[in-house]
């Protein structure tokens, strides 16, 4: 079940107004991407492609290598950052909810952690372009500020001088 499948395959779901992924066996994976957030190539080809895959199972791996999350949140983790990553429309980014980082060490994990004035909560790197890198949110739920707030694997684009270096995979909070 957690290795890709070429029997995998997105919907575009009108009635609950989201991406779902359908992986067989009556399992289907609902992302946080309305339809008007997403490209047109969401609606092309519904199975999932060769470059898809191969982006999934990076990420899969790499999550599992952390030893913090379980096989089925690992690919929960990797399917919503595939879906970010190949079907979600641009965004701006939106680094004014983050602290700047100003410590010595470099980010050189794709697992970073953001500060907003709320709480701080870590994020998957999905894409790194050019000064910004859009990620995936990791948390329950993240406050961005008092009234907005980020459900699980939404995603959100920032500078990537609002990027905190998690320090050990011990310290990565466990998902909810």
């Amino acid at each position: 079940m957690l290795q890709a499948s070429k029997e995998w395959q997105w919907i575009s779901c009108r009635e609950k107004n989201r991406l779902l992924v359908d992986l067989g066996e009556e399992l289907i994976l609902c992302t946080p991407f309305r339809i008007r957030q997403l490209t047109q190539d969401a609606y092309s080809n519904p199975h999932l492609s060769i470059s898809e895959a191969g982006y999934y199972q990076n990420v899969f791996d790499y999550l599992r290598s952390f030893n913090v999350w379980s096989d089925p949140q690992c690919c929960q983790i990797a399917l919503n950052a595939t879906a970010a990553k190949f079907y979600l429309l641009p965004v701006q980014a939106k680094s004014w909810f983050f602290e700047i980082y100003s410590g010595e060490q470099p980010c050189t994990e794709a697992i970073i952690r953001l500060r907003s004035n709320q709480q701080q909560g870590d994020f998957f790197i999905v894409e790194q372009i050019d000064s910004t890198c859009l990620c995936i949110s990791l948390s329950g739920e993240f406050a961005l500020d008092e009234n907005l707030r980020l459900e699980q694997f939404q995603a959100i684009k920032v500078l990537n001088n609002r990027v905190h270096p998690v320090l050990s995979s011990n310290k990565i909070s466990q998902m909810a």
